[in-house]
């Protein structure tokens, strides 16, 4: 039988940049959308800021609800 493709080590740093990623993505988008309604530069970067927290609550909030899942699954 074949393995996993990916080492334990591996997986964790995928996870972590995909955690990343996400929490930036969101953060940025804050941003982009107070740049869009013509905020100054400063309330810009106070969007980003929050949008930083936000990404980084919705991730807490998905690690919590597939940790909920995986207990209720198992066999």
């Amino acid at each position: 039988m074949v393995g996993p493709s990916l080492s334990d080590e591996d997986r964790r740093v995928a996870s972590r940049r995909l955690k990343l990623g996400f929490v930036g993505l969101v953060g940025c988008s804050g941003g982009l959308v107070a740049l869009a309604a013509d905020a100054t530069p400063v309330q810009a970067l106070a969007a980003v800021l929050v949008g930083l927290l936000v990404g980084g609550a919705l991730v807490a909030y998905l690690r919590w609800v597939g940790r909920e899942w995986r207990t209720s699954h198992r066999r």
